[in-house]
């Protein structure tokens, strides 16, 4: 069984006189941050921040903290050291591979996206269709539940497909989607796949080795860390990119898609958050004599205890009649516990009213404006989002529960 208690205790925002008796329900937009992290961060500032890898020790300290956080993430996903990337969010991640893949696509080729992304993973896959004369594909969602649908994928793919970008997870619907099928299907098709993770790696470390993806991207921030984004570029694919970091640091691998350098301290924070992982599967005795299989055992704790405070609240929310749960209402294993709702009042003077009874949730489109038009709502008016992480506690969805009830 999850000891919550032990998980809550490694979270400084839980003792935080500032944030007592407040539920937080808005994680899908940012999680707290560990308290490994948060030391990690300390010690870099306190005792190191200088510019690594030079002679003098403090600086030779910050490179191998710098060097162990790939290590430490590279092991929790299935990597090798040297696949494993940080930039400073997603969004800029995806804009710097946009411009590495700009030598890859051409005219005549042709880009797959979504409209169920975040637009960081669409956005900057239209751009390079639109300045490289490349033909854009849309695999839409089906406009009902907002599933994308794998047959209507296998209709889109021809020799000509260069790229298919998908998400793992929406943002706002919550349901995971078959990557790896997503990704035998791009590459059956001769195509490469890149994997928006956001959503999904704050319930469930990704297994990115054996899903197989050439780019899978996340943000740190949204998994108990600093405000970092990572991105796997598998080695084949890494090495057919041009650099796009000053022409000396060509060589570097770190560098080659970090534009601006990286942020020392920051990156050498990163993997505080896999000590955290390490510290979960300790207390809970898993057997796992590997950094991948102790990131599978806690991430299967993590999705069985937010499986079980998600059904009660879905079961409760479907049949509220001021309030329409988007796609699923079932709680399983592939559901994250990010709900998003259609209703009556304006989502964001739900918000506020929440706020008045100390939950915080948020209200808008989430930068999922193509989906939210998609599934017949007006983006600019958006939806309110409750989301949650494996921290979060039964008394809280039940506080959550009674002020909904109150406000909508």
């Amino acid at each position: 069984m999850f000891d919550l208690d032990f998980a809550r205790s490694q979270f400084p925002a839980f003792s935080a006189p500032a944030l007592k008796g407040w539920g937080f329900f808005e994680n899908a937009g940012g999680s707290y941050a560990c308290a490994r992290t948060i030391a990690a961060l300390n010690d870099v500032y306190t005792q190191m921040k200088v510019q690594p890898y030079h002679a003098h020790p403090a600086a030779r300290r910050l490179g191998e903290r710098m060097d162990e956080s790939r290590v430490l993430w590279a092991g929790a996903l299935g990597l090798e050291p040297d696949e494993v990337h940080f930039g400073p969010s997603t969004s800029q991640n995806a804009y710097v591979l946009e411009r590495a893949f700009a030598d890859l696509i051409g005219p005549g080729d042709e880009i797959v996206v979504t409209n169920q992304d975040h637009e960081a993973n669409s956005g900057a896959w239209r751009r390079l269709a639109e300045a490289r004369g490349a033909k854009l594909k849309e695999w839409r969602v089906e406009p009902q539940s907002g599933r994308l649908l794998l047959e209507h994928l296998a209709e889109l793919l021809s020799p000509r497909v260069k790229l298919v970008t998908a998400p793992h997870c929406s943002n706002i619907l919550g349901r995971e989607n078959p990557v790896a099928e997503i990704v035998r299907l791009a590459h059956e098709a001769g195509a490469l796949a890149v994997i928006d993770g956001v959503s999904w790696a704050p319930h469930a470390i990704p297994d990115v080795g054996a899903l197989g993806a050439d780019v899978y991207l996340f943000s740190l921030y949204k998994v108990f860390g600093v405000h970092q984004g990572l991105m796997a570029v598998r080695r084949p694919l890494f090495e057919r990119l041009p650099n796009q970091g000053h022409f000396f640091n060509a060589g570097l691998n770190a560098k080659r898609l970090v534009p601006a350098g990286p942020d020392h301290a920051q990156v050498a924070a990163a993997g505080a958050v896999v000590d955290y992982i390490d510290d979960l599967a300790a207390r809970h005795a898993l057997r796992a004599d590997s950094p991948r299989a102790r990131a599978a055992g806690v991430s299967a704790l993590w999705r069985a205890h937010e499986t079980a405070l998600l059904a009660p609240l879905l079961d409760w929310l479907a049949r509220h009649p001021r309030a329409r749960v988007l796609g699923s209402t079932e709680a399983d294993a592939r559901r994250a516990p990010t709900i998003s709702l259609a209703t009556e009042r304006a989502p964001a003077e739900l918000a506020a009213e929440l706020a008045k009874r100390s939950i915080m949730a948020g209200a808008g489109h989430f930068y999922a404006y193509r989906l939210l038009e998609a599934l017949g709502l007006d983006p600019e008016r958006g939806v309110l989002r409750l989301s949650f992480v494996h921290y979060t506690s039964p008394a809280e969805v039940d506080s959550l529960m009674k002020a909904l009830d109150a406000v909508l």
